[in-house]
C-alpha cells in the first residue's frame, strides 16, 4: 500500500514511518525542513517537503505521492511545553489540525485517495473531587482536539 504521512518527520511521524516500511508499505512522509530530508529517507520513506497550512503545497505533495491513504500526523510541537501560555504554544498545531486537515482532505478528494487516518490529542483540566474525572461545573477548562476515523468526506470532529 502506498501511504502519505504528513508529519512524518515529527515526534509521532518518526517512529510511524519505520513500522510502516517494516511492513511494506511504500512511505512518501513529508517534513516542513528541507534539513530533515535525509532525517526522513534515513526511516525509509521517500522524503518530501510540504508546509501543511498551505493548500497548494499540500495538493502537490499529494498528487505526488498518488497514495493508498493519507496519515496525518502533523504538529508543530517542539521544544519545551509553554504550560503558562498553553493555547498560544499549541495554535499552530491546532491550525494543522483543522486547516491542514482540511487541505489533506480537499487533497485526496482531488487525487481519489479513499481513506484518511488521523491523530487525536483531549486533555481535560480541573479540581478532581471523588472520581477521576472533572466535570463540565469544576473550575478548569475541557478541550478536546482531533479527528476520528471516518470514510472520505468531511471528518466528523470531536
Amino acid at each position: 500500500m502506498r501511504v502519505f504521512v504528513a508529519g512524518g518527520a515529527g515526534v509521532l511521524g518518526r517512529r510511524l514511518v519505520p513500522q510502516l516500511v517494516a511492513r511494506g508499505h511504500e512511505v512518501t512522509a513529508t517534513t516542513t525542513s528541507v534539513a530533515k530530508l535525509d532525517l526522513v529517507e534515513q526511516l525509509g520513506a521517500e522524503a518530501v517537503v510540504m508546509d501543511g497550512l498551505d493548500a497548494v503545497s499540500v495538493g502537490e505533495a499529494v498528487a505526488q505521492a498518488r497514495p493508498d491513504v493519507i496519515v496525518h500526523q502533523m504538529t508543530a510541537i517542539s521544544g519545551k511545553p509553554d504550560i503558562k501560555h498553553f493555547d498560544r504554544w499549541f495554535a499552530t498545531t491546532n491550525r494543522l489540525r483543522t486547516e491542514g486537515s482540511d487541505h489533506l482532505l480537499a487533497a485526496a478528494q482531488a487525487t481519489g485517495v479513499s481513506h484518511f487516518v488521523a491523530q487525536s490529542y483531549a486533555a481535560w483540566n480541573g479540581i478532581r473531587q471523588g472520581g477521576g474525572a472533572s466535570t463540565a461545573g469544576s473550575r478548569g477548562s475541557h478541550r478536546a482536539t482531533g479527528f476520528h476515523l471516518c470514510p472520505m468526506g468531511r471528518p466528523s470532529r470531536g
